[in-house]
């Protein structure tokens, strides 16, 4: 059996997604991969000073500038050794907020960079706060449910759509729960000439509040109810999409988490479901998940 290139031993939550995706990626990529990582739930539980769990080269950068960073790896790389593969991954809050000027950059100069962002939804490490990846009436620390709230106001920010705006040749939505699927994608991203974006849906057990155990169950539910479609695209076309057989309704999904529980309890809770089943509906409907 293969070396894993993230050693055990790493301080993440137990029945956290993130290390599960990040095995994945890199089994995929191979050791001869440098991965640069910006601030985040993967940076402080995988590199403890004086400690790391990383088997492969790998690079801290600040929150909000790591795919600038990998651009400048990637240059050298593309001089010295052209076989070695460069990554970014990090987390939603840096991916789809705080890095967003970085990774429009990366994208529209067309550097031979995997982005891969784990996404939990939430800025988990700094205490559960909203991010632009936070589900609609999610509840984070941020966005409170309470008699003039319902959780998180604002619909989930479409990162697929804006790589896709920039024009890059590939981009993908994965899984845990699909670990296949997920191997698959990155080996296909890093054949691509030019930049390449994977999004992982990447549950977490702290800011999310579900049952120990239970995360690939939860990670499928969301696939299931088509409120994370699995599709992926080449050069801006859509060219496949896991089909749901029975599409799930999404209080299955909802009712396991306690970032929700709110929303079994509130007057207008019922209500509020039927708004995120629609999401899910139109989901179905725009990537045809169901023949």
């Amino acid at each position: 059996m293969e070396k894993s290139l993230l050693a055990p031993g790493h301080r993440a939550c137990a029945g956290c997604a993130m290390p599960t995706a990040i095995k994945l990626v890199l089994d995929a990529a191979g050791p001869n991969t440098i991965v640069v990582s910006p601030t985040g739930c993967l940076e402080v539980t995988t590199t403890p000073f004086p400690e790391s769990a990383w088997c492969v080269p790998w690079i801290h950068s600040l929150f909000e500038n790591a795919s600038a960073v990998a651009s400048g790896v990637e240059v050298m790389v593309k001089r010295r050794c052209k076989d070695t593969n460069v990554v970014v991954i990090g987390g939603d809050g840096s991916t789809f907020d705080i890095g967003m000027g970085c990774n429009s950059g990366m994208f529209e100069r067309g550097h031979k960079v995997l982005y891969v962002c784990y996404d939990n939804e939430a800025y988990m490490n700094t205490g559960v706060q909203r991010s632009g990846s936070t589900p609609f009436c999610a509840q984070t620390t941020t966005t409170p449910p309470g008699s003039k709230s319902s959780g998180n106001p604002r619909p989930k920010k479409d990162m697929p759509a804006i790589a896709l705006a920039h024009r890059v040749p590939y981009v993908a939505t994965a899984s845990v729960a699909y670990p296949v699927d997920l191997r698959r994608k990155v080996k296909n991203a890093l054949q691509t000439n030019g930049p390449s974006y994977i999004q992982v849906n990447a549950p977490c057990i702290t800011g999310w509040t579900f049952d120990a155990g239970t995360m690939v169950e939860i990670a499928r539910l969301a696939v299931e109810t088509g409120l994370w479609p699995l599709a992926e695209w080449v050069n801006g076309e859509l060219t496949g999409v896991k089909k749901i057989r029975r599409p799930k309704p999404v209080q299955e999904y909802l009712k396991v988490q306690g970032r929700y529980k709110h929303l079994f309890k509130k007057p207008d809770g019922e209500d509020i479901q039927k708004e995120i089943q629609a999401i899910a509906d139109k989901n179905i409907a725009k990537y045809k998940l169901v023949d």
